[in-house]
């Protein structure tokens, strides 16, 4: 029989903190909009017990991922393979990694060793409050339409996956809502650097409003699927609390409908529980040669500044002047590289994880880093049983994983890449390859 329990708790920075997610401004927070969350969902049955954990921040490095890890493992007195730890991605929290591209830029401090001990203490404390809380419970999984809250941030007609995966669990006795996992790809980045209060962008009133729809404050573990080329920029306004409400509230809206229309016999009590973790190695990319890397650079900056003067569409602006971040982040790459930091760096990052929970017919899979969403509709497509997938699970990447066909187009997300494209069908293969071990077959 199947026993789960949550709760959430706040991680949001105790004093002013920079803001991490965008470069050259300094961002030091005036203040909290909404509070930061660690959420934990964990479940339990006679063979095995999995956790659920979302945390609002942009992300974790892989050795402070591991550790959390291990820190919840314990705390839930169990196998770490079990325990599945992602982030949201905000831009509005503290600065949590290091990232080698923007070395050398002073608006961006190193992450607080106090900060991240402070985030691991909390999730221990949720998990031990959740572990407590567990009761008889019954889980159902289904999915909801996201269309209109984001796309493609590099074209309009660009590839993008509206679905909004979601697992609901309730109690078993009195079918009273106890929690829920939702995800979704989408870069939680209606705020831009202007903005300098702590906040977790729309999820935050995603969440919201699906609480104030079940009528209570219930924990819900908001993931963030492959989404390295997805955000709401060509679906915005403005960068304003108001359009995050907005988008927020259309996703919550579309959750809620979803969840209403769960049948009496999508519930079940006695279902499995498995969990697999496999590491595998990524392949690097060629990093440029510093003046072939300024050369871009140059390139980038001078389309940016005609773009800008020429009054064209914000969206083209926007996306020029990421492809100059990226650009800038090529040059810092190269320095790096000369000088034997990159190598350094990314001897904690290789190998890497791949993560994948089994709940029932549903399977969770957890990549590390941004992936591209076409990496994430390629495991759905060629997974036997309904598959779900989370990203920024286990660790950042130093940068994207980006399609082939990014990189023939270039721009930020290919420019800034310290990992080859090809690491994107590297992950998949493992993420397909755990499912077949745990016992569910895969397409072509």
């Amino acid at each position: 029989m199947l026993r789960a329990g949550a709760t959430t708790i706040d991680i949001s920075p105790p004093r002013p903190t920079a803001l991490y997610g965008y470069p050259h401004v300094e961002r030091v927070s005036t203040g909290i909009h909404d509070p930061l969350l660690a959420t934990v969902i964990v479940l339990q049955n006679e063979d095995a017990t999995l956790v659920l954990g979302a945390l609002d921040l942009l992300m974790i490095e892989p050795t402070d991922a591991r550790q959390l890890r291990r820190a919840v493992a314990r705390a839930a007195e169990c196998d770490e393979a079990g325990v599945l730890i992602s982030c949201t991605h905000t831009h509005s929290g503290p600065v949590t990694s290091q990232l080698v591209g923007w070395a050398g830029d002073p608006a961006v401090p190193p992450p607080d060793p106090g900060y991240l001990e402070f985030v691991q203490t909390q999730m221990e404390v949720a998990t031990a409050e959740a572990m407590a809380a567990a009761v008889p419970a019954e889980l159902a999984w289904t999915t909801a339409d996201a269309t209109g809250v984001g796309g493609n941030r590099l074209r309009d007609d660009g590839v993008t996956d509206p679905e909004c995966g979601l697992l609901a669990v309730r109690n078993a006795a009195s079918r009273e809502m106890l929690a829920m996992a939702a995800i979704y790809g989408m870069h939680p980045t209606v705020l831009h650097e202007d903005s300098t209060l702590v906040s977790a962008d729309f999820p935050y009133y995603t969440r919201r409003h699906i609480q104030e729809h079940v009528g209570r404050a219930i924990p819900i573990a908001y993931h963030t699927a492959p989404c390295g080329n997805q955000s709401p920029r060509r679906f915005v306004a403005a960068q304003t609390f108001d359009e995050a409400e907005r988008l927020g509230r259309r996703l919550g809206a579309a959750v809620v409908g979803a969840l209403d229309g769960l049948s009496p016999d999508a519930w079940h009590g006695d279902i499995e529980l498995d969990a697999c973790l496999r590491e595998v190695d990524l392949p690097r990319n060629r990093i440029r040669p510093l003046v072939e890397a300024q050369d871009l650079l140059a390139q980038y900056a001078a389309c940016y500044e005609r773009l800008k003067h020429q009054g064209a569409p914000r969206v083209e602006v926007r996306t020029a002047q990421c492809a100059v971040f990226g650009a800038e982040g090529t040059v810092a790459l190269a320095r790096a590289q000369a000088d034997g930091r990159l190598d350094e760096k990314l001897a904690a990052y290789l190998p890497t994880e791949v993560q994948l929970l089994r709940v029932g017919d549903l399977d969770l899979v957890g990549l590390p880093g941004e992936c591209f969403t076409e990496y994430g509709l390629e495991i759905k497509r060629r997974a036997a049983c309904r598959t779900l997938v989370i990203g920024l699970a286990n660790g950042d990447l130093q940068g994207y994983i980006v399609t082939p066909e990014a990189v023939s187009a270039g721009g930020y997300e290919a420019t800034g890449a310290v990992f080859a494209a090809e690491s994107g069908n590297v992950l998949v293969s493992a993420a397909l390859e755990m499912a077949a071990k745990l016992g569910s077959w895969v397409t072509p």
